[in-house]
């Protein structure tokens, strides 16, 4: 039996197996490589990496002790006009560190080579094409962008980047949006240092590690020369033929299934020094972010919120009545400013009076009133489905915090970021598999973000046939959990008019009056709906003294979500969800009923997806009742094919017709 359960494409690679790699040159370009048409696996790519090779190596000095320098190498070649972007290429670097050196970046052997009448025709890089800007107060970037690029070229590139951060190399990418021919990667890494390897993505890369002699040579605080020598592993990786990494539909975040590799440190261990961790532990993790002043100290902050609690909380006794209304003062207060983070920035003092903030300091002032008015809450750190899944044990993976609260035993999620989320109705984008609850003693648990429940859409029809074939109607939308959530997010803020628009285009271009929205933004833990009344002569043919018309109207799925023969990568829903559809038509006179599609259930395996048509006439009408559901939130790619199938079953079904003779 298949396992509904998702296992990532994370592979930690604990075997070693030899690696050769290949003899490369900067300035050897070869006539082969500037005559070359076209990829010859990938005709499509516009282009390739030829060679990417990469290199983690330490320096030492008597100021700052050990410096890491990561230096890599680029062969690209351009296939079409639409590959000439790589001829622009960024790297991000920080500058954001409290008590060490800003990281630099410096490139150098930068060329274009063109094939010019037979001969190679070499265009350096000059200072014109070299940038630097400032992203934020945290991060820089150096940027360059090649000369004489065109369809043909063969572009080459070095540069290097020194940092006297440790804690996480840069991750080294194996694969790209274009085929990459050969990849490299080599570490060296001094027995001081203690790396965990992580390997993602479904590409087979091949390692080999060694334990060999190292040593540094250095000028001491006097200024003699000096040097220093120890045990080094020496790691290479290597990587060939890689496939570009094509975008598909269902996808959380590509780049969690993207072939890359980093290094995060696991612990020091320095002569004569004791052993230091580098949360290799969830706990660790814990006690290292808790230990920080902008989220500890900041998470304990109360006394500034004391008398407003009193305030809001008069006469309130139940604690799920105080959850509530807290939960509601905070979102209608405090006004994210986009940032992310699970550090505060100003402060939740200066947040709260400023009546803006950061997740954290919105988050954390709720925590904090939600403590103070009794009720057992914590804060759970998220990685965003932009970020990443954060499996391993690590401190960098994590780029939000929300607040669990428990009452009865109940577990309740909030995020007072937002403006239309409820409990346990969370953003959609830090539905991102887990997240990881820590408290102040160290200790942590994993908590499930994926909802179990499933939203649901109820939709109802009434509707009418005339003798022309023109259909009128009333319909009625009802919209729970997370569509409802969706609904208010993505429409709330829409004028009527520009909604109403889009809405008639999406329905088959009917023409809709008469609309009404119930509970928009009211009671947000309520459903919303909608009800209107439409007109619409595309919906039925006549052929012959026939009519036919489609069971579902203009809800209608004419074309498979699913095309490609082959998927690699989960299914990704984002929630559980049941759509069901009661549609009652009334025909004209003078007609009768000659075929309705039959009733049919067709079910995946374990259930996972279902789809069920029930059809009834009497006398003049005829009533359809169709569910569709998606009981989980995730697929492995195992599913696929039957979920290609599902769905085509599901077209081949609403393509039965209903028809009707005339007398």
């Amino acid at each position: 039996m298949k396992i509904i359960k998702v296992i990532l494409s994370i592979f930690i690679f604990v075997f070693i197996t030899k690696a050769k790699s290949q003899t490369f040159e900067l300035g050897k370009v070869s006539t082969a490589e500037l005559i070359e048409k076209k990829h010859y696996k990938d005709t499509s790519a516009v282009a390739c990496i030829l060679y990417k090779k990469g290199r983690t190596f330490f320096s030492y000095n008597a100021t700052s002790g050990f410096t890491v320098n990561h230096e890599y190498i680029y062969r690209i070649k351009i296939y079409k006009k639409e590959g000439l972007s790589w001829a622009n290429f960024q790297v991000p670097y920080y500058v954001g560190y409290e008590d060490m050196k800003d990281e630099s970046v410096k490139f150098s052997n930068c060329v274009t080579y063109n094939l010019e009448n037979g001969n190679i025709v070499k265009t350096k890089l000059n200072s014109e094409g070299n940038f630097k800007k400032n992203v934020n107060e945290y991060w820089n970037e150096a940027s360059i962008s090649m000369p004489n690029v065109k369809v043909g070229s063969v572009l080459e590139f070095k540069y290097i980047l020194k940092s006297e951060g440790i804690v996480k190399f840069p991750t080294f990418k194996i694969q790209y949006d274009i085929p990459v021919n050969y990849a490299e990667y080599a570490t060296e890494i001094p027995e001081y240092f203690i790396y965990k390897p992580i390997l993602t993505g479904y590409v087979k890369i091949k390692a080999e590690a060694k334990y060999v002699n190292g040593s540094q040579s250095f000028e001491n605080r006097h200024n003699q020369s000096a040097s220093i020598s120890y045990k080094q592993i020496n790691s290479v990786y290597l990587a060939e033929n890689i496939p570009a990494l094509k975008e598909e539909g269902y996808i959380d975040n590509i780049e969690n299934y993207r072939s890359s590799i980093y290094n995060e440190l696991e612990r020091t261990r320095f002569p004569e020094q004791p052993v230091k961790d580098y949360a290799i532990t969830w706990e660790g993790v814990a006690k290292t972010i808790f230990e920080n002043k902008n989220f500890g100290k900041e998470l304990n902050e109360q006394l500034y919120l004391i008398q407003d609690v009193k305030i809001i909380l008069k006469n309130v006794v139940s604690e799920d009545e105080k959850l509530d209304v807290i939960f509601k003062f905070i979102q209608n207060k405090m006004n994210w400013n986009k940032e992310y983070g699970f550090y505060t920035d100003k402060g939740v003092k200066k947040a709260y009076a400023d009546r803006t903030g950061n997740v954290a300091e919105i988050n954390f002032i709720l925590i904090a009133m939600l403590k103070l008015a009794g009720i057992n809450v914590n804060p759970v750190l998220i990685s965003t489905i932009e970020h990443g899944v954060p499996i391993f044990p690590n401190r960098t993976v994590f780029n939000y915090v929300i607040a669990a609260a428990e009452i009865d035993g109940k577990q309740i999620l909030l995020d007072a970021t937002h403006k239309y989320t409820t409990q346990n109705i969370l953003p959609f984008n830090i539905l991102n598999w887990t997240g990881r609850l820590i408290k102040q003693d160290e200790t942590s648990q994993e908590i499930n973000l994926v909802p179990k429940l499933a939203s649901k859409v109820n939709y109802t029809l009434m509707t009418k046939v005339d003798g022309l074939g023109q259909i009128t109607g009333k319909l009625r939308v009802q919209n729970t959990d997370y569509e409802a959530y969706g609904f208010r997010e993505k429409n709330a803020q829409k004028k009527k008019e520009d909604y109403l628009e889009k809405l008639e285009n999406d329905l088959g271009g009917i023409q809709i009056s008469d609309y009404e929205i119930e509970n928009k933004d009211k009671d947000l833990s309520k459903p919303t709906l909608e009800t209107f009344t439409f007109t619409s002569a595309n919906l039925c043919e006549i052929i012959g003294g026939k009519m036919f018309i489609n069971p579902m109207l203009f809800f209608t799925l004419n074309k498979n979500p699913f095309v490609q023969e082959k998927r690699l990568m989960p299914i990704y829903f984002g929630y559980p969800k049941q759509e069901k559809y009661n549609i009652n038509l009334e025909i004209p006179e003078g007609y009768i009923v000659e075929s309705t599609p039959k009733t049919m259930k067709i079910a995946m395996e374990d259930k996972v997806v279902l789809f069920t048509i029930n059809t009834q006439v009497e006398g003049n009408r005829i009533q359809i009742i169709i569910t569709k559901e998606m009981n989980v939130a995730v697929l492995t790619a195992d599913y696929y094919d039957d979920l290609k199938d599902f769905f085509q079953k599901i077209i081949d079904k609403q393509n039965e017709k209903i028809v009707l003779k005339k007398l």
